[in-house]
């Protein structure tokens, strides 16, 4: 049996990060991850930092353990 791939996501969201919440700024489907680049459905968010208003697609883009993240 095969399953279909669920659609991809089509609509840049516009959040505000808050301590334990987020803030619909603008309408969309997803948000970039800002170390990645790579789309974050809305529903798959878990990681963002306030102070720099930034979402992270994974604990280790978040705390700075992503290759990306390495200087030199």
């Amino acid at each position: 049996m095969v399953v279909p791939l669920p659609p991809a996501p089509r609509t840049e969201a516009v959040l505000k990060y808050l301590p334990a919440d987020l803030e619909i700024l603008r309408e969309g489907d997803f948000v970039r991850c800002a170390v990645t680049g790579r789309a974050i459905a809305l529903d798959d968010l878990r990681y963002w930092d306030v102070a720099r208003q930034a979402p992270f697609v994974s604990a280790t883009a978040a705390f700075g353990e992503h290759p990306r993240n390495r200087n030199g």
